[in-house]
């Protein structure tokens, strides 16, 4: 049946595997990067991405020893939320405002307050924030009025990539559920809810077909596809969001629990009918598989320790030796809320990091195993509060990303959490990829994308269980946070430009 190509476009990189479809066995893997971001203001141009996706695969395609054209289905994932405002002829009007971009948060807050977060929740199953799609296409009509108006269609970062191999404009359920105007429970978008930003506008024909989890989008057929040296038979699959394309990846079963420890923090797991959270915490969207995925979704995660042991002048195997080094049971070491950027999830997108209960006395060691800490707690607030929804818990902890190499993460969330860690016993990298990887497969052979994910998930081992003692430390450290985290609430302001209609919405502290 011959190869399958997975496409993951994240915000720092594209990644691209070859798998054959027979097996599921991983050929050939190869990464090219973005260009960098940084908070507040967080924007790519979509040809960037292009770019990178063209180097990744021509550079597997070399490592596999084949061309292109040995490829007989192509899928592809990308970040989240992003806006890609396209023009007359598919032009792109702008570069596009990525989901950790906040600007937009003025609009968010606007937005819950005409309808109210109780609304939001049960038209789309979350509250907006800043990285929604739809508060940044708000901000695109308050701030780039001229743009707005020559906007022909709104896509999402995968809606795009898609589009130019195929030519058409499709999305998937999954990443449909992160804009803020599609209920994943009717599969439908909510175009009475965009006509909150623009009510002459006909918002339908200016949106990506939704397209089910193993419905083509299309043939790579453009030229562009061409160039590349796809054939025009290539079945290119609907693609989806990089973190619904992770649990393809992993193939992870009602009642496991995934974490992800990139540039943001995820927590997520797969649930049969859509859940929510009152406080809007929660992200009730749907899966890449047909079912719902409902997620919890930090700003910070691993490039909180990246920033810490920068400052420290250490590399990351050293900064998490020092992390295991320092006294856990010690309850007066420092402890850090770590907003650097803002923090989506609780909704405060004008936070910053605060660290709390120095001391002279206190180490490298102890300011070092502050900071995992603080990574981790936020993210066991969030698989709280998907706790909370009723979702079902009994399976395994899950840890990927970056971060998950480390020794002190993983330590830390087995010991915080009260669970054994698992990770990918091999190929533990590109996830994603491999996810999408699945979603093509599932295209070409005609099969039901979740029995693929099940038959090429990896096997999974156990690095990290909780210690003696670790009941006593969790609770106390989680104590400590949630009191320290509502303190430094107090902190948060708005930039002086951006005014008084910028304030965090109903239920957005913990």
């Amino acid at each position: 049946m011959g190869l399958v190509a997975g496409v993951d476009s994240s915000t720092q990189s594209c990644t691209v595997v070859l798998h054959d479809v027979d097996s599921g066995a991983r050929l050939a893997v190869a990464s090219a990067p973005h260009p960098s971001t940084t908070p507040p203001i967080s924007e790519q141009h979509p040809e960037s991405w292009w770019e990178a996706f063209t180097q990744a695969l021509t550079s597997a395609c070399a490592r596999a020893r084949c061309t292109p054209s040995a490829i007989s289905a192509i899928s592809i994932d990308a970040q989240h939320h992003g806006l890609v405002a396209l023009g007359p002829d598919a032009e792109v009007l702008r570069p596009v405002k990525l989901w950790n971009d906040t600007t937009s948060a003025p609009q968010a807050a606007k937005l819950v307050r005409q309808l109210g977060p109780a609304e939001w929740i049960r038209r789309t199953g979350s509250v907006p924030t800043a990285a929604f799609t739809v508060t940044k296409l708000a901000w695109l009509a308050e701030h780039e009025p001229a743009a707005f108006q020559r906007m022909t269609m709104a896509l999402l970062p995968h809606d795009w990539l898609t589009m130019q191999l195929t030519g058409v404009p499709v999305t998937d359920r999954a990443d449909a559920s992160g804009t803020g105007y599609f209920d994943p429970v009717e599969n439908r978008w909510c175009e009475d809810l965009l006509a909150h930003i623009d009510p002459h506008r006909d918002w339908v024909n200016q949106l990506p077909e939704v397209r089910g989890p193993q419905t083509a989008a299309g043939l790579a057929c453009t030229d562009r596809a061409q160039a590349l040296g796809l054939t025009a038979d290539t079945i290119v699959g609907p693609g989806t969001g990089d973190q619904s394309a992770a649990a393809l990846g992993l193939g992870i079963e009602p009642g496991d629990m995934l974490f992800s420890l990139g540039t943001s923090g995820v927590v997520t797991g797969l649930s049969t009918s859509q859940v929510s959270n009152s406080a809007g915490l929660v992200n009730g969207t749907a899966s890449a598989s047909g079912a719902f995925q409902p997620v919890v979704i930090t700003l910070n995660a691993a490039k909180v320790s990246d920033t810490f042991a920068r400052l420290l002048g250490v590399d990351h195997d050293t900064f998490a030796v020092l992390a295991l080094a320092a006294d856990r049971h010690d309850d007066r070491r420092p402890i850090l809320v770590p907003y650097l950027d803002g923090e989506r999830t609780p909704n405060r997108p004008f936070a910053h990091g605060v660290l709390a209960d120095l001391g002279s006395a206190t180490t490298r060691e102890e300011f070092a195993l502050s900071v995992v800490e603080g990574v981790v707690l936020g993210l066991l607030q969030g698989r709280q509060a998907l706790a909370d929804t009723g979702m079902p818990m009994n399976g395994r902890l899950l840890v990927t990303g970056g971060a998950a190499r480390s020794a002190a993460y993983r330590q830390l969330l087995a010991s915080l959490s009260g669970q054994s860690v698992h990770v990918p016993a091999t190929e533990g990298d590109a996830m994603s990829a491999r996810g999408a990887a699945v979603q093509a497969a599932a295209v070409l052979l005609g099969a039901p994308v979740g029995e693929i994910a099940s038959a090429w998930a990896p096997k999974l081992e156990v690095v990290a269980d909780p210690q003696s003692g670790d009941r006593e430390y969790a609770a106390q450290r989680n104590a400590r946070y949630a009191t320290v985290s509502t303190v430094s609430s107090q902190l948060d302001s708005p930039p002086a430009d951006e005014g008084s209609g910028a304030e965090p919405e109903e239920g957005s502290h913990t």
